[in-house]
């Protein structure tokens, strides 16, 4: 996969999907990078094999906005793409997908205080602590959130090239660890952030990275399913078999179907069966993603999810 952060110059945009902010009972609020991924036309072939791309918008951020807005819920964007004819595109994309992008910011100026203060859920990465302006302008943004009451969720999301160094990118991720109350993370993240230890020991979960106020911690596992850990109880929730052929975006798919779950009942955390049955729409959520090539073309609605799930579990 080619990626290309439509960066030809930096365009602020101040239109939205339908002209309003959204009001805060189930809005989830994404802030981070929006790309185009250039993904290969046919697979098992290297880059300079391949025959062809298609581009395909996306960046994990961007792919949970619409995710959400997909799967019938509530969603905006904050981020910025460029000044030219990618960057239009981008922003076009999340109008026709109804996510909210009337803050395409980047400084911590341009931040639209408002729309943040709306979040039922406030959802980032570590992408956009690389750098400033916009590591000062996240940092802010999750500040205003959570003096607002927001739930703070946080997928990592390790792409270690972007970084100066493995220890630059280990000490960034972790230093707005503690303040999420949802965390989602591979078993690749587990081993990285400590130091080599068994991604699949729930004591290594539990010790290293679960922190004294996060509400829940989720390990997607592909086809296999998810692990979850919160206070109370822990466990695992099996996965829905398909036919992979692109797994671009699985793993944001599989974060819009959880966090809309939870923006429509945020106690479902202290209910297990409820829990399991959102994990599980989670998981058919990044199954149905991989049957596609891209990230946004393959996000599906909710009433394919719903089919899906009724034909497997029938």
């Amino acid at each position: 996969m080619v990626e290309n952060h439509a960066s030809g110059g930096n365009k602020y945009f101040s239109s939205s999907a339908n002209g309003e902010c959204p009001i805060k009972n189930s809005l989830v609020v994404c802030f981070g990078e929006m790309l185009i991924d250039f993904v290969p036309t046919v697979g098992g072939v290297s880059l300079a094999e391949a025959p062809a791309f298609k581009k395909a918008p996306g960046g994990a951020p961007a792919n949970v906005a619409v995710g959400i807005s997909r799967l019938g819920g509530s969603s905006a964007f904050i981020g910025k793409v460029g000044d030219d004819e990618f960057g239009y595109m981008l922003a076009d994309i999340l109008k026709q997908n109804n996510v909210d992008n009337s803050d395409m910011c980047l400084h911590e100026s341009e931040l639209d205080i408002n729309l943040v203060k709306k979040a039922s859920i406030f959802h980032y990465g570590s992408i956009s602590l690389i750098e400033e302006p916009c590591r000062s302008a996240q940092l802010a943004a999750m500040n205003i959130a959570k003096k607002s009451g927001s739930i703070l969720s946080y997928d990592p999301n390790l792409r270690l090239p972007l970084w100066p160094s493995a220890e630059a990118a280990r000490k960034g991720i972790m230093s707005v660890w503690d303040q999420a109350d949802i965390i989602k993370i591979s078993e690749d993240e587990i081993s990285f952030l400590t130091g080599g230890d068994d991604p699949y020991d729930d004591n290594v979960v539990l010790q290293k990275l679960f922190h004294p106020t996060l509400k829940l911690l989720v390990v997607p596992e592909g086809s296999v399913g998810c692990r979850y850990y919160t206070k109370a109880f822990k466990g695992r929730v099996p996965g829905v078999k398909v036919k992979p052929v692109d797994t671009t975006g699985a793993g944001d798919a599989f974060v819009g179907g959880m966090l809309s779950s939870i923006a429509s009942d945020s106690k479902i955390f202290k209910d297990e069966k409820q829990l399991r049955e959102a994990l599980l729409f989670a998981n058919a959520c990044g199954a149905l993603t991989v049957t596609e090539r891209g990230a946004i073309p393959a996000l599906p609605t909710k009433k394919a999810v719903l089919e899906y799930l009724a034909k497997v579990t029938a």
